[in-house]
């Protein structure tokens, strides 16, 4: 509470500021006159009228009718208070200062109003840009702790989902008596030792994510042992780059659900990650499967859309995703700009 009371109190001096600044400026460029330059009691005079209708505008009606969208309660007050300078002006400032000239009788409506309209026009504009402005602010403000927020809902996600895919793949290799399980569950405890402990920032080394990446593989790898191949590649990834977390795991996840749950034998799943010097990573992944009911049900669960979400939200216009199928072949290309992160801290 001290701490929004501070910042709101920074704002209004800041404003404060602002408006004084503002006030000196548009007083000079009223008040010049390169004939007699020095500053006249009656220019004072007749500048504080239009001052005064212009706080009333952008502290008054402004606040009251324009934000409220109440326009035709403003158009009204507007030229009632305009009618009223106009009259202070011309029925009591002019004949207390210029007795015998412009206070002898009343200028017509229009000269009034191009006298009167561009000083408080330029002086309640600036403040109806100013507070736009800090509306502009606070949105930007709130739309980052959405983005934070959904952010860390669907980071949230990720670890459950992969734990329940492969605790079944555990259960069913213990259920076996099989000699692998003790390098599953080796695996699996370096994942989600990375998962929960090492990607708690908004972005990791690359090299980090890589090394996660051979593990991550390495463990799916051992489910479909004797039923297919599984190519890896990567290089260029010992550069300074990083990278948000958790996001290229997914689609070799679906790869090899994709592959083994529609094949018993001939998989092939391809992966292929490289960084260009530009900084430009590329994946591309590659896997074989079989025509079957579920099948588009695996593309579109809950793990790739959750990632194309995450894609949108981190890596906006940075980011290209092609997803394609072709007879019996599946096909991942993701390329990411590693140079530029939209969502930082």
């Amino acid at each position: 509470m001290m701490m929004a009371n501070t910042k709101e109190k920074i704002i209004i001096y800041k404003e404060l500021l602002f408006q004084m600044v503002l006030i000196f400026i548009v007083f000079l460029f009223y008040s010049f006159d390169k004939n007699n330059p020095l500053i006249e009691f009656h220019e004072i005079v007749f500048f504080l009228n239009y001052l005064v209708a212009s706080l009333i505008i952008s502290y008054i009606l402004l606040p009251q009718f324009i934000y409220k969208k109440k326009y035709g309660a403003f158009f009204v007050y507007f030229c009632l208070l305009i009618g009223m300078v106009i009259i202070i002006e011309e029925g009591i400032l002019e004949r207390i200062f210029f007795p015998d000239t412009k206070g002898k009788h009343f200028s017509k409506l229009i000269y009034n109003l191009l006298d009167v309209l561009p000083p408080i026009a330029i002086l309640s504009g600036f403040k109806l840009a100013w507070d736009a402005t800090m509306k502009q602010k606070q949105l930007d403000e709130l739309k980052i702790i959405v983005t934070k927020s959904e952010l860390q809902y669907l980071k949230s996600q990720i670890n459950p989902h992969f734990l329940f895919n492969n605790m079944n793949n555990l259960y069913a290799h213990a259920i076996e008596n099989s000699p692998k399980t003790p390098e599953i569950i080796l695996a699996l405890s370096s994942i989600l030792r990375y998962m929960l402990y090492e990607c708690k920032a908004k972005f990791v080394p690359l090299s980090k994510e890589l090394e996660h990446l051979k593990n991550f593989t390495g463990l799916y790898k051992l489910q479909i042992e004797g039923r297919g191949n599984v190519n890896f590649s990567a290089d260029n990834l010992s550069s300074g780059y990083q990278i948000a977390p958790l996001i290229l795991p997914v689609f070799i996840e679906n790869a090899f659900k994709h592959s083994s749950s529609s094949q018993t034998e001939n998989i092939n799943i391809d992966i292929d990650l490289h960084v260009k010097d530009t900084g430009k990573l590329t994946l591309i992944c590659k896997n074989t499967f079989q025509t079957q009911s579920n099948l588009k049900s695996l593309s579109n669960g809950i793990g790739l859309k959750n990632v194309k979400k995450r894609l949108e939200l981190i890596y906006p216009n940075l980011h290209e995703l092609k997803i394609t199928q072709s007879d019996n072949l599946y096909e991942v290309l993701l390329t990411i700009d590693l140079n530029k992160k939209e969502l930082q801290g």
